[in-house]
């Protein structure tokens, strides 16, 4: 593989671009920097197909980096390649409003082909190739110029070991029948939807014991008033406000600004100052939530119970035990909000109940929690029962297990 110099033209990166625009597959990876903000900087963007694999540099003035996310984002011949791809797509997204159409994952692809649920980049080019990473510049400063020798290294080598890794788990992928199994997780890491976050749906993230409308319409209004501060400051959101603060002020709301200045969370400073007036009248036009926006309750509730929750568990030990039948991660297969859900009686909306979930593990979770099947110990291994059922004399039926 040719490992070109840093580009740092626009020129260089038109003639880059040109060399790779016919490829079946690019590797995409970028760098950044978010600890102090809202956005990610964007510090460096790594690319490599079969043959090529530059570093460029956006932090250049006047880079012109349209032909390089034309590729990315319009491109539909090409596939590309991302491990663990979610912030890099979000950074993509917030250039060009677009995502990358298709993806690929290899951390997703890795869940079909073992048991590890998030495999990091230094364990994914160990297992596949056999190659230990240099962490050292893992932690680095990229938005220091210049970059030297081992960093621009380090970064393009987290796409040239991508490149030779995605063929190999993509062949396995087909060997194993399993290439489909992805289709629905990439679908979801492409969906502008998740990258174009609503203020008014921030509530959603955070986590407060109350059920009460007024109180969810207050932190629905706190929540919303401090994405836009966040996103017009450019600050992380906990800087702002951190989420445990929000919800202390949904639930017992101060009568005044003054009052704020005597909230755990907030400097003294916040009782006079402008973004204090702005905290009070979010709080002062905040509505109850209305009936149809409130919440489930969670299948933990009340509506599950002790039994529910002994089925649950048994759910997740069945969910262990085909996952390790399967060499597959158990997180690709069902999440513990669904087996919750199944638990309590719900049968509608359950991914698990669907498609090649419902083939390997659906199915059979059916089976437990309707009865038909159980739990023995086969030369010291845990399996599954099936259980038969059969008429007695009183028509109420006895259980033998096989």
């Amino acid at each position: 593989m040719q490992v070109h110099p840093l580009i740092e033209t626009s020129a260089a990166l038109a003639e880059f671009c040109d060399l790779i625009k016919d490829s079946d597959f690019i590797a995409v990876d970028t760098e950044f920097m978010r600890e102090n903000t809202f956005w990610p900087e964007l510090c460096l963007i790594q690319v490599a197909d079969a043959h090529h694999a530059a570093a460029i540099d956006p932090m250049v003035d006047g880079i012109d980096l349209s032909p390089l996310l034309d590729l990315i984002v319009d491109n539909e011949n090409i596939l590309k390649v991302f491990h663990a791809g979610g912030q890099d797509v979000e950074i993509i997204f917030n250039l060009t409003g677009k995502t990358p159409q298709p993806i690929f994952d290899t951390q997703v692809g890795q869940m079909a082909l073992g048991q590890a649920e998030q495999v990091g980049y230094s364990n994914l080019v160990d297992s596949w190739l056999g190659v230990q990473l240099d962490k050292g510049a893992r932690f680095t400063d990229w938005s220091r110029r210049p970059l030297d020798k081992r960093q621009i290294d380090y970064a393009i080598g987290d796409v040239t070991y991508l490149a030779k890794i995605f063929p190999m788990m993509l062949k396995k992928l087909v060997k194993t029948g399993r290439g489909h199994w992805l289709d629905e997780e990439m679908e979801k890491l492409a969906d502008p939807a998740g990258y174009n976050l609503d203020p008014e749906k921030m509530w959603q993230r955070i986590k407060i014991p109350s059920r009460k409308p007024d109180v969810l319409g207050r932190l629905k209004a706190l929540a919303a008033w401090r994405e836009r501060e966040a996103r017009n400051k450019n600050l992380p959101r906990g800087r702002i406000v951190k989420d445990e603060t929000l919800a202390d002020l949904a639930a017992h709301p101060p009568k005044n600004q003054d009052a704020l200045g005597r909230v755990r969370g907030l400097s003294a400073t916040w009782k006079s100052n402008d973004i204090g007036g702005r905290l009070i009248d979010a709080l002062s036009d905040a509505k109850p939530l209305a009936k149809e926006d409130m919440p489930e309750r969670s299948s933990r509730g009340p509506g599950l119970g002790k039994e529910g929750t002994l089925v649950a568990d048994l759910l997740k030990l069945l969910l262990k035990i085909r996952s390790r039948e399967l060499n597959v991660a158990a997180r690709l297969i069902a999440r513990s909000d669904d087996l919750e859900a199944l638990a309590a009686g719900r049968r509608e909306d359950i991914p698990m109940l669907r498609g090649w979930r419902h083939e390997v593990f659906g199915a059979a979770a059916l089976d437990l929690v309707e009865g038909r099947v159980g739990f023995a110990v086969k030369h010291g291994k845990l399996v599954m029962s099936r259980i038969e059922v059969e008429a007695d004399d009183d028509s109420e039926g006895a259980a033998a297990a096989d």
